[in-house]
């Protein structure tokens, strides 16, 4: 054996050391990365409003540090209370002898408001996760949302004078809408998606580009065409109320639904159940996990890709349907960045279906809390944005070197297992019987 040999047999056993332990993580293995990550970010979260309060200028020191006298303008102790609990409506009474606030209701203003960004997060969560276990990185979720949106503002619109109004016409609206939105969606999501498989474009320069072509065209659209008669922004008109998700028990300027929240946990399981029990799921599984694998055993790797980007597009364009039939009640160009935060719940979710609810749920905390923290703080809001940038830097930290794994053609046995250097023959990753493989 030569010296190169040698060296290069040590250099992949030390690599294989390094990377084993984070490849191949069971559910249980994600699950404590993922809190493991919310926990860290947290404490340096924590640091960070510190150092925060300590560069800003105030009259008065919020906090002061134990035994050292330091003062702090932003106390970090109150930010996440008011974080945490002010995202829940406050139900704990903090500082008061008993635990929990008598008032609270569940039914309250702050709560439905972040229920209403945990409900579009789950859309676009979804949608992430589709594509990330098909092997497939779509950052186009934003445009195929906005598209999504269009095609349901216009559609319902457009319908909306060819039926008696009522509660059966606004039940048939709001159907025909979401539909026109899976469908808008789902052949934006669709091009990237040939693109992939029969050009070898790069899906994440595409649905990169397509999001710039989306919003564009999109605006142009309805400002020179669909734009509301006296509108002072960009915008259609408004779509009926009654073919809207009408606000039950909560207050109406929470913008929320909790028919809408059903439906979408009603998706989070048929999604599960596809990817996992049908065999258009094992497909696009199989053809993430190991693409020369999957076809070896009979799977249409091309045709898997296109299915894939089109399902991951349908559902992303179906948080544009609720996004104006839940929120806004029509199209406009002030569409928030719903799609890119479908990426990082989709990442802490471990891009599994299930996952999603409660990494959408912890987003949307997020996301009301620092509603709050702007109310009753003078802590600056973006210091949130940071904790959720955190969260995805430490969560994705085992990911990076499962990364290398998977390009090194080093696999690990979990932790404590032996490692393994894996091949990528067809013949010695999948039976003929086209069973399922490991990567």
């Amino acid at each position: 054996m030569s010296d190169s040999d040698s060296e290069g047999g040590r250099g992949e056993s030390v690599l294989a050391r390094v990377v084993a332990p984070f490849v191949d993580r069971s559910v249980a293995e994600r699950l404590l990365i993922s809190v493991a990550a919310i926990l860290l970010s947290i404490v340096v979260g924590f640091a960070l409003v510190l150092v925060s309060g300590r560069i800003a200028d105030c009259s008065t020191a919020a906090w002061t540090l134990p035994f050292t006298g330091i003062g702090f303008c932003y106390d970090p102790v109150e930010v996440y209370v008011v974080l945490f609990n002010g995202a829940l409506g406050y139900p704990f009474a903090v500082g008061d002898p008993g635990l929990f606030n008598p008032e609270w209701t569940p039914f309250n203003l702050s709560f439905g408001l972040t229920l209403s960004e945990t409900t579009l997060l789950i859309f676009t969560g979804l949608s992430v996760a589709v594509a990330f276990r098909a092997g497939l990185f779509n950052i186009g979720t934003q445009g195929q949302l906005v598209v999504g949106a269009l095609s349901t503002a216009l559609t319902v619109l457009a319908l909306a004078p060819l039926l008696p109004a009522g509660p059966v016409a606004g039940v048939v609206l709001i159907v025909v809408g979401t539909a026109a939105g899976a469908v808008g969606g789902g052949l934006w999501g669709a091009i990237p998606g040939a693109l992939k498989a029969y050009a070898d474009a790069n899906e994440v320069i595409t649905t990169i580009m397509l999001n710039f072509v989306a919003a564009n065209v999109a605006y142009v659209l309805v400002l020179e065409v669909f734009r509301a008669e006296g509108s002072s922004v960009v915008a259609t008109r408004y779509v009926p109320e009654y073919a809207q998700f009408r606000p039950w028990l909560f207050p109406a300027s929470s913008d929320f639904a909790l028919l809408a929240l059903l439906g979408g946990i009603a998706f989070i399981g048929a999604l599960y159940y596809f990817v996992e029990h049908t065999p258009l799921g094992y497909d696009l599984r199989t053809s993430g996990v190991q693409a020369a694998a999957a076809e070896y055993g009979g799977v249409n790797a091309k045709l898997t890709t296109v299915r894939a980007m089109t399902l991951s597009g349908a559902l992303g364009g179906i948080g544009g349907s609720v996004w104006v039939l839940m929120s806004e009640g029509r199209w406009m160009a002030s569409i928030p960045d719903l799609g890119f935060d479908g990426i990082t719940v989709s990442i802490l979710a471990g891009n599994n279906p299930l996952g999603v609810l409660p990494a959408a749920f912890l987003f949307g905390v997020l996301k009301g809390g620092a509603l709050e923290i702007g109310f009753r703080t003078d802590v600056p809001t973006e210091l949130v944005a940071v904790l959720r940038g955190l969260i995805i830097l430490f969560v994705a930290m085992p990911e990076f070197f499962r990364m290398i794994g998977r390009y090194t053609g080093v696999t690990g046995g979990g932790l404590g297992g032996a490692d393994t250097v894996s091949t990528t023959e067809p013949d010695e990753t999948a039976g003929g019987d086209g069973g399922e493989t490991d990567a």
